[in-house]
């Protein structure tokens, strides 16, 4: 009797172990990224990204680095993490990609609105993404601390706070569907909640990021419209005011986050 306990209690103490050794879904996705970390193709669209800001193109042979982020002309450093932000010259709030096309615009003479024409991937767009993925990479680490002081930035955080809790589609989906709350998850993925600052490189701080299903660079615009497709919702136009609110409402959010873009997504 004695032998047949110690066999019972080595059994349970094994299956013990074994059930405290199996990894959660989150953290083995978590041991994944690491893994994938380590070369990240988004190096890549950086070192793309930074040739081009020092680059002279279009029809007015010049670079971009007289463009100002909001930090000044030509400061690229800690511009990532207060955008979007309300620019003077062109009287709007602007995330950094549609920034970065009005200064394309302006200082090299390319056309705005067939940039924004465009799809994500190709032309000058695909560009724009690399200059996106650059300017991310170097506020990498540096907290989100969004400015909320002039009277537009204000409205567009309130106006991406309605978009984020608005209901549609066909399912009746809205972005707090899936990201309203903390503890959901879906595809063995755990949903953060962006309704708050839901830590370092969650959510917001994560984008540009390289999609390792597709083997594409995704901006945080691509980003946003591909939870519009998955609400069943049409894309909206590329810099429209929607993305900048919607942008604004979750990088004011994400205040104090550390920026962990460009990362590296499944």
């Amino acid at each position: 009797m004695r032998r047949h306990q110690l066999l019972v209690a080595a059994a349970l103490a094994a299956l013990a172990a074994g059930a405290a050794a199996q990894k959660s879904p989150s953290q083995a996705i978590d041991e994944y990224r690491a893994m994938l970390a380590d070369g990240n193709p988004a190096d890549l669209f950086e070192a793309k990204g930074e040739a081009l800001w020092k680059q002279k193109r279009g029809p007015k042979n010049a670079s971009l680095e007289a463009c100002d982020l909001g930090k000044g002309a030509g400061v690229v450093k800690g511009a990532f993490v207060e955008l979007p932000r309300y620019f003077a010259d062109t009287g709007k709030v602007q995330d950094l990609e549609s920034r970065l096309v009005s200064c394309m615009e302006r200082l090299q003479g390319f056309d705005a609105a067939e940039i924004g024409k465009t799809p994500f991937g190709r032309g000058e767009m695909a560009n724009v993404t690399a200059l996106a993925t650059f300017v991310a990479a170097e506020s990498k680490g540096l907290s989100f601390n969004l400015p909320q002081a002039h009277q537009q930035e204000k409205v567009f955080y309130e106006a991406g706070k309605r978009i984020f809790f608005m209901r549609g589609g066909t399912h009746d989906f809205s972005c707090a569907s899936c990201h309203g709350e903390a503890g959901k998850r879906i595809r063995l993925q755990d949903l953060p909640d962006l309704t708050k600052n839901p830590g370092d490189g969650t959510g917001f701080a994560a984008w540009p990021a390289y999609r390792v299903s597709n083997g594409q660079m995704w901006s945080m615009q691509l980003r946003l419209n591909d939870c519009y497709r998955q609400q069943r919702f049409p894309y909206p136009e590329f810099g429209s005011d929607a993305l900048t609110a919607l942008s604004t409402y979750l990088g004011v959010n994400a205040k104090g986050a550390k920026s962990a873009a460009p990362s590296i997504k499944r």
